[in-house]
């Protein structure tokens, strides 16, 4: 089975636009879980264009499913994490001025980095998956710092899909097959959407979690917020 984690960043971009709480970040987080999401997924940016660190406190005590708060591993991460206890940290190499992710950490040059910030954040008691291209050596290097999963950045396979799926996917099915046999939770996400997200499930069996926003909150704007959520669970079935 694999949980479909919503990834509210674009609802708080829609509130910070006005200025005000509308729409509500909080109550959409309960209606997406209410309408079946299997967990919430934030990203924090220091500039806090779109959720604020404020908003991870909140959320925190209203979320029941698995949250998930993403982020560049830096002190102030590693202070959200210890105070907010999430289920899982899904640590990314951005830089603080990122528009969003556009590749993995390279986990064989940020090795003692990676481990150092691992440690730390494990005291938390949370799962740890590390972002990364579709590379054996990336995800080893991965397993090697200590990480629990590795999360698969998406986006080349998303490009590519309508050209060649097949090839595609096959870069994705070579670095999953070495996350199983080395004991490590596969994760995916960025520009996964109701066409490619099918095809991703199958040719990856061991899957364990997808994190999706952009896409989810677009097709929301035509299909509604339950029944686009309720699509994503049927692609991933």
């Amino acid at each position: 089975m694999t949980r479909l984690s919503v990834n509210i960043n674009k609802i708080a971009t829609l509130r910070n636009a006005r200025g005000a709480n509308n729409p509500d970040l909080i109550q959409v987080a309960k209606d997406c879980e209410r309408f079946g999401a299997e967990g919430i997924t934030v990203h924090p940016r220091p500039d806090e264009r779109h959720i604020r660190y404020d908003d991870v406190i909140e959320l925190k005590e209203v979320i029941t499913t698995e949250f998930n708060i993403e982020g560049y591993p830096d002190q102030r991460y590693l202070k959200l994490v210890d105070e907010t206890r999430p289920k899982q940290a899904t640590l990314v190499p951005d830089k603080p001025d990122a528009i969003t992710s556009n590749a993995g950490w390279d986990t064989l040059k940020n090795e003692k980095y990676l481990m150092e910030m691992i440690h730390e954040l494990k005291k938390s008691g949370a799962r740890i998956s590390v972002f990364v291209d579709p590379v054996v050596k990336m995800v080893e290097g991965a397993r090697k710092v200590g990480a629990d999963r590795v999360e698969f950045y998406t986006e080349p396979y998303a490009s590519r899909f309508h050209q060649n799926k097949d090839g595609a996917i096959l870069p994705y099915v070579e670095a999953a097959s070495v996350a199983n046999q080395i004991g490590l939770g596969i994760n995916a996400g960025h520009d996964l959407d109701l066409h490619n997200l099918k095809f991703l499930k199958q040719s990856l069996p061991h899957l364990d979690e997808v994190s999706i926003g952009h896409a989810l909150i677009c097709d929301a704007l035509y299909f509604g917020l339950e029944n686009t959520i309720q699509l994503y669970l049927r692609a991933l079935k």
